[in-house]
């Protein structure tokens, strides 16, 4: 569902001539569904707390991201979208957007162009990975592990694969309750070349292959379903090493002082963004333009890695990025996109699980109960 025109163009003019629609014409609250913790935290500072004192209306923050794609469904055969602004990572994006909850924005028309007036499409570039998605931040799965637990003489370990080799690391493990990443690594932590991890997985002898590798842990591990809880379960020793999100895993050791180190080594690399629900009443979709357009220029996403290290997705924001704002350390070196902690980057395949996705949970979720 595309941007009426009559919308396009009051919103084009809206934002060119930096003045809000008249009173009446758009909400004066917004519900912005996102995933919590540190996550939210940095875009509370980032984006919602800047655009509430500019334009003094109300922000409803929402944690259901990790249910979005099944919420947005119910709420669309409901016929009652209650939520305005949903933050997906693009997989999920790409699935909401085929099967029609999320709306089509043409990025050109209703966002803000770089400082030099370079367009918002070619800013973005590739992070545009769907005609609903707006790009956000690039942010990775990665592990964090207890530096407190290895053993004396024994080297930490450096990536996803350690998770498998129970001699060098005993102890439990942390990894997300859904397929994504832990197919892919334990695949390719099997033997199966970088190059030809989806097209094994493709196939019921690749599904069955990875399954049989989590086997191998699985009676160690304890699988999580948010954020927090595997940044809890490092914190409070119950495992030696987890999955979790390079940002996280960035708040626990500089804000909070956890003895936790980063195992970098085929991190899984994604991208997270916006989709605005399909079918808003116009009120509500003028905040909602009107946001977007706010909160995803060049300063403010660059203002994002200020407060957690995901990078901006656009291209004129990264030479922005600078030190913490409250911290005062420079962000770069903790980025997922830094040389050194991206020798081995594993590049997730966005189109792939928009196809995939619905069969893999149903066989992940059934191999979890056996």
């Amino acid at each position: 569902m595309k941007l009426t025109k009559t919308l396009l163009a009051s919103t084009a003019l809206t934002v060119a001539s930096g003045m809000a629609f008249a009173d009446g014409h758009m909400a004066s609250e917004m519900t912005i569904v996102s995933w919590g913790g540190a996550y939210s935290n940095s875009q509370q500072k980032a984006y919602h707390d800047p655009y509430m004192e500019k334009s003094g209306i109300t922000i409803i923050n929402d944690e259901s991201s990790p249910e979005g794609v099944a919420k947005m469904r119910a709420q669309a055969e409901a016929g009652n979208i209650t939520w305005d602004l949903v933050d997906l990572e693009a997989a999920d994006a790409i699935r909401v957007c085929d099967e029609g909850l999320a709306m089509e924005i043409d990025h050109d028309e209703v966002l803000a162009a770089a400082p030099d007036g370079t367009s918002a499409s070619d800013d973005f570039g590739d992070m545009i990975v769907s005609d609903c998605f707006i790009p956000q931040i690039v942010f990775s799965t990665t592990f964090g592990y207890r530096t407190d637990q290895v053993a004396e003489g024994v080297e930490p370990p450096k990536g996803a694969c350690d998770v498998f080799d129970l001699e060098t690391y005993p102890g439990k493990r942390g990894l997300n309750k859904q397929p994504i990443a832990n197919m892919e690594w334990a695949l390719l932590c099997d033997g199966v070349a970088y190059e030809d991890v989806y097209d094994v997985l493709e196939t019921e002898e690749g599904q069955d292959r990875a399954f049989a590798k989590l086997d191998t842990i699985k009676d160690q591990t304890i699988f999580w379903s948010s954020a927090a809880e595997a940044i809890q379960l490092l914190a409070d020793g119950e495992v030696f090493m987890s999955s979790t999100y390079n940002g996280r895993l960035f708040s626990a050791i500089e804000e909070q002082g956890q003895p936790i180190g980063m195992a970098w080594d085929w991190q899984m690399f994604d991208l997270d963004g916006w989709v605005v629900p399909a079918d808003l009443p116009e009120d509500r979709l003028a905040r909602v333009m009107d946001y977007l357009y706010f909160a995803t220029d060049t300063q403010r996403l660059a203002d994002q890695a200020k407060f957690i290290s995901y990078g901006p997705a656009r291209a004129s924001s990264a030479p922005l990025v600078s030190t913490h704002a409250e911290l005062g350390i420079d962000m770069a070196p903790h980025m997922p996109t830094e040389p050194s902690n991206a020798e081995n980057t594993f590049v997730n395949n966005y189109t792939w699980w928009a196809d995939y996705r619905d069969d893999l949970d149903s066989k992940f979720q059934a191999w979890l109960t056996q």
